[in-house]
C-alpha cells in the first residue's frame, strides 16, 4: 500500500495515462483533498469511516432479520474481520475493501427503502472501478424503489473510469496469461473451493496470513455451513448476489480459458482476472445469514468462527504501518507537471525494510509508466508502447521524438536529468469527471430534498373507528358496550413485505 502525503494531479490520476484507469477516481481524489491535508490520513480516515458503515450495514441487515444481540455482533464480525479483507490490506487495495465494506450498507439502505443513504455508499464504494461495479449491481438487485435512479447514480459514479477505458480500448485489454497469473489460490486444508467458501483464496501467497496456511483456514469453511442455518431469513435478492459472487469466483478457477478468452476480447473484462475479488459480492449475504442465527449459543458460535478465520489478523496488519520513503522533491519541481521518463527503473522497488511497494515516483509526478508485470516468471503485462517508443528513442538520444512523444524530463540510469521542450499535458475531461464525481453528494442532497431518495411519508391509520362511522349508520344506533368493543380493537398492522413482495418493489 502506497500513499503519498501530497500526490500529483498527473494525466494517471484522471486515467487519462499510458495504462489502464485501474486506480481512478481514487489518485485524483487523494490529489485534490492532498492539497488541503496529507492524503495518507485522508486515506486513513475513509477506512475507518468505511468500516463504520460496515458495521453499522450488518447490523441493520441483523436487525431486519429481528437478530438478538449475538446474532447482530455475529453479523458485524463477519463483515468487518474475514480474509478477504486482511488479504486485500496486505496487497494494498485499501479501496477495494472500502467497498467490500459498504456493499452491506448498501443492500441493507436499498432493502428498507433508504435510497439516499445507497446511493452516498455507492459513491463511496466508487472510489476504484471494481467497487463502483459491485455497488452499483448491489444497489440496483436491492432497490425497493428508485431503481432507474440508484443505476443513474451508480453509472456516474463510475464514469471517471468508464469514459477513459472506451477512449483507449487497447488499453483496457488483458493478456490471457493474466488470468492464470491472478486465478484463486488453495490455502491450507481446504483447498481453493474451501478458501472461496471462507471468503480467502487470493492469488498472491505472500498477502496471506501465515494462520491461513497452518489450517485455520478451516474455520471459514465451518463458518459458511453454519451461516446455512440462517437460510430462511436471508432475503432472496441477497443470496441471489451471494450464488453470484460466489458461483462467479468459482467459474473462473474452474473455466480459465473463458475468462482468458473474455479479458483479451472485450474491453473492462480484465477488471475480473482477478477473480477472487467476486466473493466480496457474497458480504451482505454473510452478513444477514448471520443476523438470522438461532439461538444465541449458535450466533454466538459463528461469531467465534469468524475470529478463528484469521486469528492472527492484528499481527499480519502491522506490515501497513507507515515507512518513510524518499522523493526527490529538487526533481518533482523541475518536472513542473511535465511527463517524466526514468532510464530502466523498475516499477516495483524494495524498501529498507524488505517491504515492496509501487515507485513513488509514479504517485509524486506524471510519470511514463511500463506497466510491464510479471508474476512467477511470467510476463503477464507487457510494457506499454509509449513507454517502449520513449526508451528506444532515448537509447538513440533522439530528442526529437521524445519531445513528440510528450516526454518533457528524463532521468538517466546513472541520475542525470535532461529536460526537453515538450509541456505539460493536460487533460481536461479527466478534471471534468473527477469533479462530477466530488460533486456527487450534493446532487444526491438535491434528490434526497425533492423526495425522490428515502420514504414517503405514510398517512397514519386510526387507532379504531368511531361509532358513528359507516358501519354504526349501517346497523343503526350501536349499544355502548358494542360501541366500546369496536374502540378497542387494535388497528390493523401493515402487511408485513417479506420474499417475493419485497423482491418486486
Amino acid at each position: 500500500m502506497l500513499v503519498l502525503d501530497h500526490p500529483a494531479l498527473s494525466p494517471s490520476a484522471l486515467g487519462f495515462g499510458n495504462l489502464a484507469a485501474r486506480n481512478v477516481p481514487q489518485d485524483g481524489v487523494l490529489a485534490v483533498l492532498g492539497t488541503f491535508a496529507p492524503a495518507s490520513w485522508v486515506a486513513r480516515g475513509l477506512i475507518v469511516a468505511a468500516a463504520a458503515a460496515g458495521a453499522g450495514g450488518a447490523a441493520w441487515l441483523a436487525r431486519r432479520a429481528r437478530g438478538g444481540g449475538w446474532a447482530t455482533a455475529a453479523a458485524m464480525t463477519v463483515v468487518l474481520w474475514n480474509p478477504f479483507v486482511v488479504e486485500r490490506l496486505l496487497q494494498g487495495h485499501w479501496s477495494l475493501v472500502i467497498a467490500a465494506w459498504l456493499l452491506p450498507l448498501i443492500a441493507a439502505a436499498g432493502l428498507s427503502g433508504r435510497a439516499w443513504v445507497a446511493w452516498l455508499a455507492m459513491w463511496l464504494a466508487a472510489l476504484t472501478p471494481t467497487g463502483g461495479l459491485f455497488a452499483l449491481f448491489t444497489g440496483v438487485a436491492t432497490a425497493r424503489r428508485h431503481r432507474w435512479w440508484t443505476a443513474g447514480v451508480g453509472v456516474v459514479a463510475c464514469l471517471p473510469w468508464i469514459i477513459p477505458g472506451l477512449a483507449s480500448a487497447s488499453s483496457a485489454l488483458s493478456t490471457p496469461e493474466s488470468v492464470a497469473a491472478f486465478a484463486p489460490r488453495a490455502e491450507g486444508l481446504v483447498g481453493t473451493l474451501g478458501s472461496l467458501l471462507g471468503l480467502g483464496g487470493i492469488w498472491n501467497a505472500d498477502a496471506v496470513p501465515a494462520s491461513r496456511e497452518v489450517g485455520f483456514a478451516v474455520a471459514g469453511v465451518a463458518l459458511f455451513a453454519v451461516l446455512l442455518l440462517g437460510v430462511r431469513r436471508c432475503p432472496p435478492v441477497l443470496l441471489v448476489l451471494g450464488l453470484v459472487g460466489l458461483g462467479g469466483a468459482v467459474a473462473a478457477w474452474l473455466l480459465p480459458e473463458a475468462l482468458a478468452w473474455a479479458v483479451s476480447t472485450i474491453p473492462g473484462a480484465g477488471l475480473l482476472r482477478d477473480s477472487q475479488k467476486l466473493v466480496m459480492l457474497a458480504l451482505p449475504a454473510y452478513a444477514a445469514l448471520a443476523g438470522g442465527l438461532r439461538p444465541r449459543w449458535l450466533a454466538g458460535g459463528a461469531l467465534v468462527l469468524a475470529l478463528l478465520q484469521v486469528p492472527d489478523a492484528p499481527r499480519a496488519l502491522q506490515q501497513l504501518t507507515p515507512v518513510e520513503v524518499q522523493v526527490n522533491e529538487e526533481l518533482v519541481a523541475f518536472a513542473d507537471g511535465r511527463d517524466v521518463l526514468f532510464v530502466d527503473r523498475p516499477a516495483l522497488i524494495t524498501l529498507a525494510d524488505g517491504r515492496v511497494v509501487t515507485d513513488p515516483y509514479a504517485k509524486a509526478l506524471s510519470m511514463v509508466e511500463s506497466g510491464a508485470l510479471t508474476v512467477d516468471g511470467v510476463l503477464v503485462d507487457p510494457p506499454s508502447e509509449r513507454w517502449v517508443a520513449a526508451q528506444e528513442a532515448w537509447a538513440w538520444r533522439d530528442m526529437d521524438t521524445l519531445e513528440e512523444l510528450g516526454v518533457g524530463v528524463i532521468v538517466d540510469d546513472d541520475g542525470r536529468v535532461v529536460g526537453t521542450d515538450a509541456q505539460r499535458r493536460v487533460a481536461p475531461l479527466g478534471v471534468a469527471l473527477l469533479g462530477l464525481w466530488l460533486l456527487i453528494p450534493v446532487g444526491v442532497l438535491v434528490l434526497r430534498l425533492a423526495g425522490r431518495g428515502g420514504r414517503r411519508g405514510a398517512r397514519p391509520r386510526p387507532a379504531g373507528r368511531r361509532a358513528g362511522g359507516p358501519r354504526g349508520r349501517q346497523g343503526g344506533k350501536q349499544s355502548g358496550k358494542s360501541a366500546g368493543k369496536r374502540d378497542a380493537r387494535p388497528a390493523a398492522s401493515p402487511r408485513k413485505r417479506t420474499g417475493k413482495d419485497a423482491a418486486e418493489d
